[in-house]
């Protein structure tokens, strides 16, 4: 008897010394993979001349989504940082930034067919995700 509750305890202990993941949003090689994706899709849905790469992007999201696993991540965790609308509200914020950042208005359709042919003919990731029409 001795021996099953020492093999226990130990057991118990060794659980409690585990690491906690960080949250999604922290995980900068996914967060930053959202951030493109977001970006690409709001190009997509408010200029006319640029149109999304569907494909490639639903194998994108796919690629995070077995990134995220691999990292340790179930799928349950996975859907609740995708569907949070604290976490879209977030990654919008973070596409505004960056639009501004390339000296450019986020509310404007113009501007974002702009950023939109610059990331496709740079190559981006974002521009990946893109194609003109």
């Amino acid at each position: 008897m001795r021996k099953l509750t020492v093999v226990t305890v130990a057991a118990v202990m060794a659980g409690s010394f585990a690491v906690a993941k960080p949250a999604l949003r922290d995980v900068k090689e996914i967060d930053d993979q959202m951030l493109h994706v977001g970006i690409a899709l709001e190009i997509s849905d408010r200029c006319d001349t640029i149109s999304a790469r569907k494909i490639k992007g639903i194998t994108f999201l796919w690629d995070i989504k077995r990134r995220a696993n691999a990292l340790g991540y179930s799928d349950d965790e996975i859907n609740a940082y995708r569907k949070s609308p604290v976490e879209k509200d977030r990654i919008r914020a973070s596409g505004e930034t960056y639009v501004k950042s390339k000296g450019l208005n986020p509310k404007s359709a113009a501007d974002l067919c702009t950023l939109g042919k610059a990331e496709i003919a740079k190559g981006s990731v974002i521009g990946s995700l893109l194609k003109a029409k």
